[in-house]
C-alpha cells in the first residue's frame, strides 16, 4: 500500500522504516529540512538499533521524505499521524495532532479517492472519534465514509522499538465504521502474524494509557516495597522481588523450567523510570481524569514515588561520603535506559542538576546520549562529558549507576578500585551483585539494599 507518515519521531520514523522494510512504499513527513535531508542521505536523526540500517535499505525505492504533506497525502492511501503530544501546563498538548489533522483534511478536499487518517501518536481517549474527526471534516467539508479514521496505538519500547514493531504482540485497530476498518488492516494482513483487535477508538486509545501506567505502577510498587525493605535493613529488594518473580501467576513452570514473562522485569528495584512515554502518559491520564471528576489516587502515587528517587539517590551519596559540595562524582548512564539516546525525563539529567545544585563536580558517561544531555544541560556548570568511561571514573569520590548499558555492566571491580579517589558505587539500576561487590572491596551500596 502508499502510506505517508507525518511526524518522523521515534514513533513515526520506526513505523515509516518497518512498514517499508515489510514491501509498502512510505512516504514519510517532517517540517524540519535538516531532518527530512538526513532522512533522504540514509542517516537516522535519531539512535535506535537497525533502524539505520533498515533505512538504507528501503530508502529510495520503497521510502522517501519530504516537507511538502500535500505532496504525500496526494500520492498515499492512508495517512498515519504520528506526531509529538507533550505534556505541558498540567495537560496533554494535542496542538501537532490538531495541525496535522487540519493540513491532511486541506489535501483530502480536493482528493477524489478514499483515504484513511490514522491517529498512531498517543493521545487520550475521545481525542480521535471527537477532535480529529470534526477537525478532518471541517477542513475537508467531507463527511465521515468519505474518508476514513482509526485509532492505531504503538506498542513501541524504546531501545527495542524495530523488533517491537517487525514482531508486535498484538495490533490494536480503534474505528467507526467497517470500510475504515478493512482498508487499514490490509497495511498488516498478510505482513504480521500477531493478532489484529478492533476496537472502538476509546478504547484503542485507552489501551495505550492503561498498559504504560501498568507498567509505570510495577516499577513505583518495586521502589516503594524496596524503599521500605532499606528502612527495615537487612534485607536486599533483589532478592525478596526474585521470590516475589517465582509465584506461579506471574512465572510459568513448564517442564520443570521456570519460564519469567517479560512484566517481571519491571519488578525490580531502581533509579525510576523516565523516557518520552511513561511519564508523560500517566500524567496526561490523572489531569485528565480530573477534569472529569475523578482523582486517581493510585496514579498520582507512581509519579510521586518515581519524583523521590533521585533524593533518595542523594541521601545514599550523602551517606557514604558525606557533603556533596566539591565531591567529584561520574554518573555513568544519562539515557533514560539503554538502546536508545533519548534524555527526555531521564533520571540521570535529573540526578545531575539536583548534584550541580548542591556543589557537586560531575563527570558524565554514555555510548550515545552525550550529544542530547548537553544540550539539555548547556546552562549547567561544573559538568564534564566523556566517551570513554575509564576517563569519567578517574578520581571520582563516587560513581553512580543511572543506565544500564551492557559497556557499564561489564566494568570490572578492579577497574572501579584503580581509577577512583575511593571506589564508592551507587547502583541506581541493581546490575552488579551486591556481595561480589563488596568481596571486591567495592564500597557498594544498590536501590533496595543497605
Amino acid at each position: 500500500m502508499n502510506i505517508s507518515i507525518i511526524g518522523t519521531g521515534y514513533v513515526g520514523l520506526v513505523t515509516g522504516v518497518c512498514l517499508a522494510k515489510k514491501g509498502h512504499k512510505v512516504i514519510c513527513v517532517d517540517k524540519i529540512q535538516s531532518v527530512v535531508d538526513s532522512i533522504n542521505n540514509g542517516i537516522t536523526p535519531i539512535y535506535e538499533k537497525n533502524l539505520n540500517e533498515f533505512l538504507i535499505d528501503v530508502l529510495g525505492d520503497k521510502l522517501e521524505a519530504t516537507t511538502d504533506i500535500k505532496y504525500a497525502v496526494e500520492n498515499s492511501e492512508i495517512s498515519i499521524i504520528a506526531v509529538g503530544t507533550p505534556f505541558t501546563e498540567g495537560k496533554i498538548d494535542l496542538e501537532y495532532v490538531k495541525e496535522a489533522a487540519y493540513d491532511i483534511g486541506m489535501v483530502l478536499k480536493e482528493k477524489k479517492d478514499y483515504h484513511v487518517v490514522c491517529v498512531k501518536s498517543t493521545v487520550i481517549p475521545t481525542t480521535t472519534d471527537t477532535i480529529v474527526l470534526n477537525i478532518l471534516e471541517v477542513a475537508s467539508g467531507k463527511k465521515l465514509g468519505e474518508f476514513g479514521l482509526v485509532m492505531n496505538p504503538e506498542f513501541l519500547r524504546e531501545g527495542n522499538a524495530v523488533e517491537d514493531f517487525m514482531n508486535p504482540d498484538r495490533i490494536i485497530i480503534g474505528t467507526i465504521d467497517d470500510t475504515s476498518f478493512d482498508v487499514f488492516s490490509k497495511i498488516y494482513k498478510d505482513y504480521f502474524s500477531a493478532p489484529i483487535i478492533r476496537t472502538n477508538t476509546r478504547t484503542a486509545e485507552m489501551i495505550k494509557y492503561a498498559t504504560n501506567a501498568l507498567l509505570a505502577t510495577l516499577i513505583s510498587f518495586s521502589n516503594e516495597i524496596a524503599a521500605v525493605s532499606e528502612e527495615i535493613g537487612d534485607i536486599d529488594a533483589v532478592e525478596f522481588l526474585e521470590g516475589v518473580h517465582m509465584d506461579r501467576r506471574l512465572s510459568v513452570n513448564i517442564d520443570g523450567k521456570l519460564i519469567k514473562p517479560d512484566i517481571v522485569k519491571y519488578l525490580k528495584p531502581g533509579r525510576g523510570f523516565g523516557g518520552s512515554c511513561f511519564p508523560k502518559d500517566v500524567k496526561s491520564i490523572i489531569s485528565f481524569s480530573e477534569s472529569l471528576g475523578y482523582v486517581p489516587r493510585i496514579l498520582k502515587s507512581v509519579i510521586e514515588v518515581n519524583d523521590f528517587q533521585t533524593e533518595r539517590l542523594l541521601n545514599l551519596l550523602k551517606e557514604k561520603i558525606g557533603e556533596l559540595n566539591s565531591k567529584s562524582i561520574t554518573v555513568l548512564g544519562l539515557s533514560f535506559k539503554p538502546g536508545t539516546d533519548d534524555i527526555r525525563e531521564s533520571q540521570s539529567i535529573k540526578l545531575i542538576k539536583s548534584l550541580q545544585e548542591k556543589g557537586a563536580l560531575i563527570k558524565c558517561y554514555d555510548p550515545v546520549a552525550i550529544e542530547n544531555a548537553k544540550k539539555e544541560l548547556k546552562d549547567y556548570s561544573n559538568i564534564e562529558y566523556f566517551d570513554i568511561y575509564k576517563d569519567a571514573l578517574v578520581n571520582a569520590d563516587a560513581a553512580v549507576i543511572m543506565t544500564d548499558w551492557d559497556v557499564i555492566s561489564s566494568i570490572g571491580y578492579d577497574e572501579f578500585k584503580k581509577l577512583m579517589n575511593n571506589p564508592v558505587v551507587i547502583d541506581g539500576c541493581r546490575i552488579f551483585d551486591k556481595k561480589e561487590a563488596q568481596s571486591n572491596d567495592i564500597n557498594y551500596v544498590g536501590i533496595g539494599c543497605r
